[in-house]
């Protein structure tokens, strides 16, 4: 079962690192980070695990910087700032999620300003 994201004040978990895969292996629809050429299953299962764990590690990561540049874009001290409809816009978001990506970044930002940084999820 995987770890579940951390929230504030809980420490990251390190998850196994994402191996580049050169781009002719990458353009074989059978091959998936060499998974398919491990034949224990038991090893096939743990490194599967692992890759499951980074891909949701570097996709909530991902978020929260989403959410610090819409934040950004959406500050009213910027002379271009963007409307969450503008930021909707340009992240394929609705205007609702993109306001409530908004308010996440700012409490991402607030809280990398107070020397750490907290996670919490958007909606």
């Amino acid at each position: 079962m995987a770890e579940p994201t951390p929230r504030r004040n809980e420490p990251r978990l390190r998850p196994a690192p994402l191996l580049f895969e050169p781009a002719q292996v990458a353009d074989d629809p059978e091959h998936f980070f060499d998974l398919e050429s491990i034949d224990d299953p038991r090893a096939q299962l743990t490194r599967a695990t692992e890759l499951a764990q980074a891909f949701r590690a570097a996709a909530d990561r991902a978020v929260e910087f989403q959410a610090m540049a819409a934040a950004q874009l959406a500050d009213p001290r910027r002379f271009d700032r963007l409307t969450p409809a503008d930021i909707a816009e340009r992240a394929e978001w609705t205007e609702d999620y993109a306001k409530k990506m908004v308010e996440f970044g700012r409490d991402l930002l607030r809280g990398a300003e107070g020397g750490g940084r907290g996670h919490a999820d958007p909606v």
